[in-house]
Parts: structure tokens; sequence; C-alpha cells
């Protein structure tokens, strides 16, 4: 089982451009702390939603410092928004060694999607993205943490390899849906830590499950 924890703006929310957006921003001290909590631990897998500025100006470098990985989820209708994260950031990060996924066009919920609107959210979207970071985009995650099962199938149509919500609780390697755990500005080190003691009590508990087959055969 792994840990799957997502960010989303790192810093001081200047201005929203949605309600509640600023529940989503976490203190640069704050971050800074979860990432020295989680650097080296092989099963926690970090990301980045929304296209930001700070994932370049403060996650990137903390992700660095620590030679970590990060896969950054972009919004294709927001890459010439100053405030967001443009072709040239994208195209920085893959040199960095990071991952880009698609997060959609506009950030709205997937849920009952249809026609045009889910065409420009599931391919024109990915389209735009993989042209402005120079490279393949087969990775999306759900804006909002919403969806439906007319949703995944689309794009399981599409052919996206892997698809992340916003469900927190521990993923299975190798599973097309893969959930994560969404970091706001009420957690803390402490609380990452009560995330990453329930992953391994569940990993211990699969294991004495599975040693108690194994005895009964």
């Amino acid at each position: 089982m792994s840990i799957l924890l997502c960010f989303h703006g790192i810093g001081t929310c200047a201005a929203e451009r949605e309600p509640d957006e600023r529940r989503y921003w976490v203190a640069r001290d704050t971050f800074s702390r979860i990432l020295d909590l989680v650097a080296g631990e092989a099963e926690i897998a970090l990301s980045f939603d929304d296209g930001n500025r700070s994932d370049v100006e403060v996650a990137l470098p903390g992700l660095q410092a620590r030679g970590m990985r990060a896969t950054f989820f972009a919004l294709a209708g927001r890459l010439d928004d100053p405030s967001s994260l443009g072709a040239a950031d994208l195209v920085e990060l893959r040199r960095q060694g990071m991952a880009v996924g698609s997060h959609g066009w506009r950030h709205i919920p997937f849920s009952a999607l249809t026609g045009q609107d889910a065409r420009r959210e599931f391919v024109d979207a990915r389209l735009a993205l993989a042209e402005a970071s120079q490279g393949v985009i087969d990775e999306l995650a759900l804006p909002l943490g919403r969806y439906d099962r007319r949703a995944l199938s689309a794009l399981r149509r599409e052919g996206y390899r892997t698809v992340y919500t916003s469900d927190r609780f521990p993923a299975r390697q190798g599973d097309w849906l893969q959930a994560r755990y969404s970091v706001t500005e009420n957690d803390s080190v402490e609380s990452v830590q009560q995330i990453l003691r329930r992953r391994r009590l569940i990993s211990e508990g699969l294991a004495r499950a599975k040693s108690l087959v194994k005895r009964s055969i």
C-alpha cells in the first residue's frame, strides 16, 4: 500500500479564483517540514494540482534539495494565466526529472460531463498540455475530486495510463484508479504522520492476513 499526498498551492493565496481555494494552500514552513518527513520514503508519492506558480517557485526547489520527484497536474485553460504554470514551466519541470499530467481544462467537476464539455476536458486539454510540455500526457488528476462512472469509462477509452482521485485512503500500486490525500491549510507534520501510521497499520494487517492464509493451506 502506498500513500499519495497531493498539494495545491504553497505559501499564500493572493487571490481566490474559485470558492474555498485558500483552504488548499499550505504554508511554506509546513510544506518544507512535510517534505523532510517523507523524503526517502519509497511508498510515498507526491503530486501537485491546479498548476499554480508556487509549483516552480517553491515546490520544485524544495524537491530538488531533497532529491525527490513529483507529478504536476496542470490546467490547460490556465497556460496563459500569469499566476499559473505556462508552457516554459512545464518544459522545465520535465527537464528537472518531474512528471507532468492533466488536470483538465477549466477545473470543473468531471461528473455528468457530456458532448463538447467532455471532449474539452478529456481530449483537448491533454493535447494542449502535451504540446506545451513537449511530452506525452498519460496521467490525469480529477478536478475537485469529483467523478462518476461515465467519466471514468471515457477516460479509460481515451487511454489514460493512471487516473488520480482525492478519496483519502491508501493506494494499491498498479491500480488504474489511484486515491490521494489532499494536504490543506489545516494539516501539519503531525496530521501527515497520522496518515502514514494508518498506512503502516493497514499494511501490517494485510501481511498478517496473508500469513494466516498461508498457514491454513
